[in-house]
């Protein structure tokens, strides 16, 4: 560890681990739930916006146009399974466990683990938090479309300068 990890009072993370996007390329932590945008296995224009809330464990999964998933009635459809997968890849299963409050006990603790362990809720979630996930991920798209540059970014300066100008 580096003299200013020891010396930073912000914890530091490792970085997210390299991860496939084309199944979920949206998945975080924050609000409250597990939440990210999931591919459509069937429709390549349609995605879906899914979560799982921490403590509750309740779930949701709708598309981007608000309709229902069809298959989320009783337990999680392949789209949360798919997010939970994808976090665990991105985030490690002990802080996905930790953030969503899921004690799978002295098992070993692995996306299938943590599936198994929330899954006998089958309480359905509030799907209002489908817009504001979907507006998020879609402000991470536009990144994409801005041309290589080496100059700051106005809106990604969220920290101040550390070379003070005297």
């Amino acid at each position: 560890m580096s003299a200013w990890e020891r010396s930073s009072t912000a914890r530091v993370l490792p970085p997210a681990r390299p991860r496939k996007l084309a199944k979920v390329p949206f998945v975080e932590l924050a609000d409250g739930r597990l939440q990210g945008v999931v591919s459509s296995g069937s429709d390549i224009g349609r995605v879906y916006v899914s979560s799982v809330a921490a403590g509750t464990h309740a779930f949701a999964c709708s598309t981007n146009n608000n309709r229902p998933c069809g298959g989320a009635r009783y337990s999680f459809c392949n789209h949360v399974r798919a997010l939970i997968n994808e976090a665990v890849v991105q985030y490690g299963a002990e802080r996905v466990a930790r953030y969503l409050k899921v004690d799978v006990g002295d098992e070993a603790v692995t996306a299938i683990a943590l599936a198994a362990t929330m899954d006998g809720r089958h309480q359905s979630g509030d799907t209002a938090a489908a817009a504001p996930v979907f507006s998020r991920f879609l402000r991470h798209l536009a990144y994409l479309e801005l041309a290589p540059t080496t100059a700051p970014l106005p809106e990604m300066q969220w920290f101040p300068s550390t070379r003070a100008v005297a």
